[in-house]
């Protein structure tokens, strides 16, 4: 007879903080933390979802709602009229759950997600581009490349900085993922080996896997790139597509110095590699920084290609975003995305046109209420987590957090039961690997970061079962 447990004693087992929430998440978490610690065998039938619920003293839709959550996560099999039986999900899918996709507004604090809010000029930028939007319905509507006040607006940014950038070198996206989906399209065939830096930006990881690329991973030790480390690994590889994050690393804040720039593009000319250079939060250092060139500024082969994006510096909301190349791969890239989407919203290129316009007030805003969020989020885990280790980085938006113990993605598990999402290392690293890290964004206002952190201490000293010690299993046979 297979094995199974009485409402009774799966309540035993679970021992739930009677003040997390939402519960069915802890209930669904407690269960799946209970199976991959073996304190719950695999094949084990569960309780109906009635019974569970009697045994809890919660409602009957609490355990439905968490019994279906094991089941996407792939900790539960069912069969019509016969039940559910604990079960592991496939090698290949453990981890797999998307979490921004999963990511609704269910009450936890948004610590995974290193998204500032809107700043405050959106509005008045938003009523300006009400009032110029007419006057565009004279016309089609879209631009494959993009609306050229704004494209004149970026290539202007770029000069400034000092990359010389006329309009026509420029192609408007709807944000940098989509403007790297469009590269990783173009220029990596499947099979092809692409080289990410670990760790990265998850997203890249996604879109290399979405091409079938061969993924060469060089790791950043906790003092910044090492240049010799880079070359080898172009070198060994050889690597068609490089994607880097020279301008305060998501996630681990470094900004990349003149010359290893200047080593990296010569490198890639040397080792015939391309390289995507991803530079969304360039303009955010909240500290007195060395001034750094862009880093296609040191190519003279048209092998650099840059992304920026709206969404740090304005509003996450703002899905706008660019490239910028050479006059000839941007008209491919526009040819490319007419199979995607055609052309970006033209009211939301005319909203970042304006604001681009007080980009430096925008910059000081950012400086202020980053450096206010930062100070908080180092402060409160000095008080809370005096054993954890980080470096304060001078710009961008998160701290990349060395634990004490070997796993982020179990304080996740447990944070999530008190009501925080946090991002465990292993979403930035390749093949699960850096379960040692997690990333803390410093994004969101002082009083956010100050509770959240409160909430992880509290959900790391008392784990996500609650304090009442787990009773051993005996399953009725």
């Amino acid at each position: 007879m297979d094995r199974y447990l009485s409402g009774v004693q799966l309540a035993r087992l679970l021992a739930i903080d009677p003040g997390a929430r939402p519960y069915y998440r802890a209930l669904a978490e407690t269960v799946r933390s209970l199976i991959l610690d073996g304190r719950l065998p695999v094949r084990v039938r569960l309780p109906a979802e009635r019974h569970l619920a009697e045994a809890l003293g919660v409602s009957r839709t609490t355990v439905t709602a968490a019994y279906d959550r094991l089941r996407e996560q792939g900790y539960l099999d069912s069969r019509q009229g016969a039940g559910s039986w604990t079960a592991l999900p496939d090698a290949g899918a453990l981890g797999t759950e998307n979490p921004w996709i999963a990511a609704e507004d269910d009450g936890l604090l948004p610590l995974h997600c290193a998204a500032p809010l809107a700043i405050g000029a959106l509005p008045a930028a938003i009523a300006s581009a009400g009032e110029q939007y007419p006057r565009h319905a004279l016309g089609i509507g879209y631009d494959p490349v993009g609306l050229a006040p704004l494209r004149r607006a970026i290539a202007a940014r770029y000069t400034e900085r000092g990359l010389a950038t006329r309009p026509e070198q420029i192609l408007v996206t709807a944000g940098a993922q989509h403007a790297l989906y469009l590269l990783t399209t173009m220029l990596l065939a499947p099979g092809d080996p692409v080289l990410l830096e670990s760790p990265t930006y998850p997203h890249a990881i996604d879109v290399a896997r979405l091409r079938g690329a061969r993924i060469v991973p060089v790791g950043i030790p906790d003092d910044g790139w090492h240049l010799d480390l880079l070359t080898s690994a172009m070198r060994q590889s050889a690597a068609r597509l490089a994607y880097v994050v020279p301008d305060f690393h998501n996630p681990t804040g470094h900004l990349m110095d003149d010359a290893t720039r200047a080593g990296l593009v010569s490198a890639a000319r040397k080792h015939d590699t391309t390289l995507i250079v991803d530079e969304t939060w360039n303009e955010l250092a909240i500290d007195e920084v060395p001034r750094t060139a862009p880093l296609a500024a040191f190519d003279t082969d048209g092998r650099v290609i840059s992304i920026g994006s709206a969404s740090k510096l304005w509003w996450g909301g703002l899905r706008i975003g660019w490239i910028r190349t050479g006059a000839a791969t941007i008209r491919r890239l526009a040819a490319l995305r007419a199979a995607v989407d055609i052309a970006s919203s033209l009211f939301e290129q005319l909203v970042v046109t304006r604001l681009f316009e007080d980009i430096e007030e925008t910059r000081a805003e950012r400086r202020r209420t980053l450096g206010a969020s930062r100070a908080a989020l180092v402060a409160a885990l000095t008080e809370h987590m005096p054993d954890w280790s980080f470096t304060v980085p001078r710009g961008g938006g998160s701290l990349w957090v060395r634990l004490p113990g070997p796993s982020g993605t179990a304080l996740a598990d447990a944070a999530a039961c008190h009501g925080v999402r946090l991002a465990p290392g292993t979403w930035f690293g390749v093949d699960g690997t850096l379960e040692g890290r997690i990333r803390l964004p410093f994004t969101q206002p002082p009083q956010v970061i100050v509770e959240a952190v409160g909430r992880i201490a509290e959900a790391r000293l008392r784990g996500p079962y609650g304090s009442r010690p787990a009773l051993p299993l005996t399953p009725a046979l």
